[in-house]
């Protein structure tokens, strides 16, 4: 059987085991083999018999031998169709993936409420598992149980998953408290152009890492003589540098000081956590940390991450530019005051709830139901700032938003190199977007959305804005490779038709 087959046939069985909600030792189990012995199939590095594959499939409740090649999976939107009625925000995709890198921290069990099933999370759950993590999802599999070694296995570790996402940057932090030595693969996720890893550097060197990159790897080796002896002044202000940064102070026997450090949304979640395993975090929601670390974590604790305020403001674009009457249920307000107060001087029509916590106890939320408005674009431009500003993953929804609206909207998305470049694509479905630079783009409003086939842009928020503009245009539009939705959103399609889209998942034959 050729090589590709075998990985094929490896991703077939993985993709089924996650669907059911099973690990690697679950299966493993039900075969009554090795976790290894799984890790290898799914990988596609051991040869594999008819007969194993009918006994995967059976274990797994799924025809596997029948099934063929997983070709990409692709979206036929029919579009003009009005949402209506409600729908629940999901917990943040950042927080969780955070959190997932911070159990490595704990010696003890950690339970993660209501962790986001996508696709950056399945990738993270394979590098634990080949290094040795148990997970396991539990009540119906919305919960996730997470029970690291008593060593990791870094050797092991399943370089094809880690180099598909960026947060295995945040696995630095709390490793350097485990290990002397050790290898990570380069960090990767969207493309959005180059991204730097220096701001982290500059951050954990203060902790005694030192790090050198050949070969697609991270050589990482640690001083333990080394440790802050002033504060951290962080030369980004950005989320995963300040994630890092508090995942090497948490087990640091001191007090450190984090200056400019990110507030957005995934940090506070994050300093919950670290709450929650007894690791004081004074300044929470401010740009200093003071962070009182602990040498040793050996806890069992559960946790529940909070809404995610990026998908409460895509749902809210979806309910924008399909002009619908839409209640966007458990919004994390706190995170989205400025989109909400530049929407309102757009003309948008809302209304929101009163305020209630969070299944963390610290997060406020609302809910908010959008109804059709008649917006004009905005006097200002668009642009993103650190918290308490504007998001920067919610740039990209303002440029449907201002598709809709009548006017001129310049946005200005200073913080990637091409992510504005990808919103261009809504040309192809009737916009007039206008690129001006390679962080610049003006867009004309209002906009006669056409249907349109398609490649999805490869970076996760620009590919969700084509996904809208689709709902909002006349006739039916194909998505193609949607993966990099499936990174950041559960099942975003079958969610939106609960709520009146009609969007069909099929894949090549």
């Amino acid at each position: 059987m050729a090589d590709d087959y075998l990985v094929r046939i490896g991703k077939l069985i993985r993709d089924a085991r996650q669907h059911r909600g099973w690990t690697q030792t679950q299966l493993a189990e039900a075969l009554a083999t090795s976790q290894s012995a799984v890790n290898r199939i799914e990988r596609g590095n051991q040869n594999i018999s008819l007969e194993m594959i009918a006994r995967i499939g059976e274990a797994l409740d799924s025809e596997i031998v029948s099934l063929g090649y997983a070709g990409p999976m692709h979206l036929r939107v029919v579009g003009r169709r009005r949402l209506s009625g409600s729908i629940d925000v999901k917990t943040s995709k950042n927080a969780c993936v955070a959190l997932l890198c911070a159990t490595l921290l704990n010696k003890g069990r950690t339970v993660l409420r209501r962790v986001a099933r996508i696709e950056e999370v399945f990738r993270l759950l394979e590098v634990l598992n080949s290094i040795g993590v148990r997970t396991r999802w539990i009540n119906d599999g919305v919960d996730l149980e997470i029970v690291p070694p008593a060593k990791l296995d870094m050797e092991s570790i399943d370089a094809e998953a880690a180099i598909r996402t960026r947060s295995i940057i945040m696995f630095l932090g709390p490793l350097l408290h485990r290990l002397d030595r050790f290898r990570l693969p380069y960090a990767g996720g969207c493309d959005l152009g180059t991204r730097t890893i220096e701001p982290h550097m500059i951050a954990l060197r203060r902790f005694g890492l030192d790090i050198t990159a050949t070969e697609g790897l991270y050589h990482a080796q640690v001083e333990r003589a080394v440790s802050p002896d002033r504060p951290i002044v962080l030369t980004e202000r950005g989320d995963t540098v300040t994630e890092n940064a508090l995942l090497a102070a948490a087990r640091h026997d001191g007090v450190t000081v984090i200056r400019n450090a990110s507030s957005n949304y995934m940090v506070q979640d994050l300093c919950f956590f670290l709450e929650a395993l007894g690791v004081r975090v004074d300044g929470v929601g401010t740009t200093t940390l003071t962070v009182h670390g602990v040498p040793e974590i050996d806890v069992d604790v559960d946790y529940s991450p909070s809404e995610d305020p990026v998908e409460a403001m895509s749902l809210l674009a979806a309910a924008v530019v399909t002009e619908s009457e839409l209640t966007i249920r458990r919004v994390p307000i706190e995170f989205l005051e400025i989109e909400l107060a530049v929407l309102e001087e757009m003309g948008l029509d809302h209304d929101r709830s009163a305020e209630y916590p969070a299944d963390n106890g610290r997060t406020r939320l609302v809910d908010l139901t959008v109804r059709p408005s008649k917006l004009e674009a905005p006097i200002d431009k668009i642009h993103p700032m650190p918290f308490p500003g504007l998001n920067i993953d919610n740039v990209p929804f303002f440029a449907a938003i201002a598709a809709t609206a009548q006017g001129q909207t310049l946005i200005h998305d200073w913080v990637y190199d091409n992510r504005a470049i990808y919103l261009t694509d809504l040309n192809r479905l009737g916009g007039r977007l206008q690129l001006l630079d390679p962080h610049r783009v003006l867009v004309e409003g209002p906009t006669r959305w056409r249907a349109a086939e398609m490649m999805c842009p490869p970076a996760l928020r620009p590919a969700v804005v084509v996904l809208l503009a689709m709902m909002a245009a006349e006739g039916t539009s194909v998505l193609r490779n949607v993966y990099v939705i499936n990174r950041g959103y559960e099942d975003l399609a079958e969610r939106l038709n609960s709520i009146g889209a009609q969007i069909e998942i099929f894949r090549d034959i």
